[in-house]
């Protein structure tokens, strides 16, 4: 286990890069010695461009470019978790910045579709604890993606792509810091297996190759090999021994090319190590009969946090390391080249820069290899790159080597033994096709590099290659195609895709629980719905068996969904396998379901009606009814409340009729209670009673006896009101009457009261009391009504007798003189005249006092003699008459 760390806030920049153009012009200007030697041990250069957080993991893209994953970054502290995209052709970073957690220190591959599989990481750091969370990295968006969680946590796992394109993990610690001693493996689509215990406990990244037979070989770091069998899901015990007899601890191992050649043999190397470091190397052929380590040629220098990269040749580039661990004055700087055909060693010159822990070492697109990375202290690390470029790019004067050029490659992706086409024009001097898996390294081992050799055939402008027997020579998933002339240069890679499978082989079926998603408890009675799923790699399913113990039923033979009833208090196992057309069956998956005897549950109540809330009227009626259920018994009693209604409780679900008379805001509530005793929660309606208020003006108003006075009377009703009023007034003067127009309004409105006096009507000031009624509810409004006493008059006529002929005409003179203040407005009239007179007033009207003059018109008809004539003045009810004498002759 290591204590990791890393620099804050590193700055960066973007440059232009110039690629092996600008390579090839350095070379033209350098010394012909300088020259030479790139033709023999290759070309480091460092690039101008800085990596602007700790480069922990890396991982080649099939767009060419490179992820950078830091998380957290070696710094305890840091909670800006980043990962970057590096351009190396443009030599451009995209740094990305919060990272929803931290992906430090995980397990790294490739998936089958092209996204980048990130497996597990930090939860915690000092003591470190491993995060259960994947996710993955669309290069195509430029965004990850969480995926299922694992069951445990893992921080330092290795990931290995099986032959059907899942991914296995192993290793690592978990959330409590143990190391995790299962397998568990990640299938796109349908998540993650069960986990299969290994039965012994791996060292943190173990080194871990898929083997041409399918099943995977664990190498290092600890001295005794093992294999996992990808068919049962088992661990062999320890199948070889290496030779050096410590701990090979960051050191690395690869499997070595697959070439058809040769059978696809299984040869794995592992070089370096330990600590103090060891520069010697050990191969294992597992093609063998009985596998055994044997020592290989040794490195130029030792090596600890080393990296080993396959090239398109198939020679291996070691690199960086140190003899001490994280200790930079050891570091070193020399590159060898590993030759498997010779099983020799030769110089690959020299990198610049200390290379160490968390350094990586990644073959790109253009043959060339990037080497960046070294982190031996928390809080800093090296934050230049370099790019090698093989000797196989340079003619043996140094000058750059003519590449074969691929122009173009069938559509894929490519299956089993498929063929294809590799238009190029330089068919008739290729020597050999190779696919190599794009990289993935971390901690001094590249999880997913692979090289393969096809089989090709060469026509005019074409090569016809064959793709990989199966996937456990080639899993699924994204390659590097590359062309190499005789010379042994290599083309510029096409990335093709292979949607290989295991060799057709009967395997077994794997099956999954879809429900219940995990176990449940659950109380007696209770039904749980069971349903799950199969998938068989090379075959169909046949069958599904359930057994369901405790329930009914108790086993089923269909996938589901069945529905299962428990009725037992208890702890029950519920399995599940699929088995195929071919015998086999799946590992059986299982789910926990606990019965319990559940404690009384208390009933429960509903307002049924009112629905809602409501606003009523003063005088309104609500109906109120209720239900209610109990789960486990039977309802005893209802009980409501009505504050503010009439009645004020009642009983029973209802319905319940209660009148609300007094306008406010009250709170009418119900609840159940079951034959044991308990209640329900307390259900309630709010009932709002709407008021209204009433206005009057003029505040006092005057009026002569006999007169009348208006007012107006104005309701205003409050928010949801709807109530008719009706008006009364009372307090009025005796010989006073009143009414009102109109008579009633509805909700809101003005209406004007009238009161008429009587000449009776004794004078005074009078308190009146308007009253506006909607049901029980009355408002008042105060006004006062001023009753003047009207005056009298006296009426005069002179002459008192008058004599005219017949055909003339008499006139009188009537004075009207007022009396006790009088100033009303007296009419004139007579009484009845003789056959052919007439009478006339001028003016007819007098206003409070005056004089008018009376004429009364006789014709030659008039009959002669005398008549007496009642001349009357009249003023609202004062009425007074005088006689007059008429002489006709």
């Amino acid at each position: 286990m290591r204590t990791d760390a890393a620099p804050l806030g590193w700055g960066w920049t973007a440059r232009a890069g110039v690629g092996l153009v600008g390579l090839a012009l350095a070379l033209s200007s350098a010394t012909p010695a300088l020259r030479a030697q790139a033709g023999t041990s290759g070309q480091w250069r460092t690039l101008g461009t800085l990596m602007p957080i700790n480069p922990v993991h890396s991982a080649l893209m099939n767009n060419g470019k490179v992820l950078i994953v830091s998380g957290s970054g070696n710094v305890a502290a840091e909670t800006n978790f980043r990962h970057a995209v590096l351009d190396p052709v443009a030599e451009t970073i995209v740094l990305t910045q919060n990272q929803p957690w931290d992906m430090f220190c995980n397990g790294m591959v490739v998936l089958s579709d092209g996204r980048v599989f990130v497996n597990g990481g930090n939860l915690q750091y000092d003591p470190f604890h491993g995060q259960p969370k994947n996710a993955a990295f669309d290069p195509a968006t430029g965004l990850f993606t969480d995926l299922q969680n694992m069951a445990n946590g893992r921080w330092y796992p290795t990931v290995t792509t099986l032959g059907d394109g899942s991914v296995m993990t192993f290793s690592g610690l978990d959330v409590n810091g143990n190391t995790n001693s299962t397998v568990e493996i990640y299938t796109i689509g349908s998540g993650w297996s069960q986990q299969y215990s290994a039965g012994w406990t791996p060292p943190l990244y173990p080194r871990m190759h898929l083997l041409p037979n399918g099943n995977v070989l664990y190498s290092g770091s600890g001295t005794g090999s093992r294999i996992f069998n990808t068919t049962n899901k088992t661990w062999s015990g320890v199948v070889a021994t290496t030779n050096y007899s410590g701990t090979r601890g960051y050191g690395t191992s690869v499997l070595l090319p697959l070439r058809p050649s040769n059978g696809y043999k299984g040869r794995v190397m592992i070089f370096g190590g330990g600590n103090p470091a060891t520069a010697t190397t050990e191969i294992i052929d597992m093609s063998a009969a009985t596998p055994a380590w044997q020592y290989g040629p040794s490195m130029s220098q030792p090596r600890i946090e080393m990296n080993a990269t396959i090239l398109p040749n198939g020679k291996i580039l070691a690199t960086g390391g140190s003899t001490k661990d994280e200790d930079t004055t050891t570091k070193s700087l020399n590159a060898d080249l590993y030759d498997p055909v010779s099983n020799t060693f030769s110089s690959a010159g020299q990198n610049a820069w200390a290379r160490v822990y968390h350094s990586n070492g990644l073959l790109l697109s253009d043959a060339t290899v990037l080497l960046l990375g070294g982190n031996p202290a928390r809080g800093t690390y090296e934050q230049r790159m370099e790019i090698y470029s093989p000797a196989y790019l340079f003619n043996g004067d140094g000058t750059t080597a003519v590449r074969p050029a691929i122009t173009s490659v069938s559509p894929g992706p490519f299956g089993n033994n498929a063929t294809f086409q590799i238009t190029t024009p330089d068919a008739a001097t290729i020597a050999s096709v190779v696919l190599v898996r794009p990289g993935a390294p971390t901690h001094a081992f590249d999880m997913e590099q692979r090289l393969v050799e096809l089989t090709f055939t060469a026509g005019a402008g074409v090569l016809n290659a064959t793709a990989p027997r199966d996937g456990y020579i080639a899993p699924p998933g994204y390659y590097m195609l590359f062309i190499l002339n005789s010379a042994g240069v290599p083309s510029v890679a096409t990335f093709v895709r292979l949607s290989t499978t295991p060799p057709n082989q009967n395997q077994a079926p794997t099956a999954s629980i879809d429900s219940p998603a995990s176990s449940v408890t659950i109380n007696t009675g209770d039904v749980v719905a069971f349903s799950g799923s199969g998938n068989d790699p090379d075959g169909t399913i046949a069958s599904y068996a359930w057994t369901f113990p405790g329930g009914s039923p108790a086993s089923s033979n269909a996938a589901g969904p069945v529905n299962v009833t428990y009725s037992t208090p208890g702890t029950y196992t519920a399995t599940f396998k699929a088995t195929d057309n071919g015998g086999l069956s799946s590992a059986t998956q299982t789910r926990t379901i606990t019965v319990t005897a559940p404690p009384n549950q208390a009933p429960s109540a509903s307002i049924d009606s009112p629905a809602s809330d409501v606003t009523i009227n003063p005088g309104d009626v609500v109906t109120f009814s209720g239900s209610g259920s109990d789960p486990d018994g039977t309802i005893a009693s209802y009980a409501w409340t009505f504050p503010g209604g009439s009645p004020a409780s009642g009983s029973g679900a209802g319905p319940v009729n209660a009148t609300y008379s007094t306008p406010g805001t009250y709170t009418a509530t119900f609840k159940t209670t079951d034959n044991l005793g308990l209640a329900s929660p307390t259900q309630s309606r709010t009932v709002t009673v709407a008021d209204f208020s009433l206005s009057a003006t003029p505040a006092s108003k005057s009026a002569l006896q006999g007169a009348s006075a208006d007012y107006t009377a104005t309701v205003t009703g409050g928010p949801g009101f709807t109530g008719n009023i009706a008006f009364s007034v009372t307090g009025l003067p005796a010989g006073a009457s009143a009414s009102f127009s109109p008579a009633s309004l509805m909700a809101s409105g003005s209406t004007t009261m009238t009161v008429s006096t009587s000449a009776s009507t004794p004078a005074g000031t009078y308190a009146l009391t308007i009253r506006a009624t909607s049901g029980p509810i009355t408002r008042t409004a105060a006004v006062s009504l001023v009753v003047t006493q009207v005056g009298d008059f006296t009426i005069t006529v002179a002459p008192a007798s008058n004599t005219v002929n017949n055909g003339s005409n008499a006139t009188y003179t009537v004075t009207i003189l007022p009396e006790s203040g009088f100033n009303g407005a007296v009419s004139l009239s007579t009484g009845a005249l003789p056959k052919f007179v007439t009478s006339s007033f001028s003016p007819g009207i007098i206003a409070s006092s005056g004089t008018s003059t009376l004429t009364l018109a006789t014709k030659k008809q008039t009959k002669t003699g005398s008549a007496t004539i009642t001349v009357t003045g009249t003023s609202g009810s004062l009425v007074h008459s005088v006689t007059i004498t008429l002489v006709v002759q």
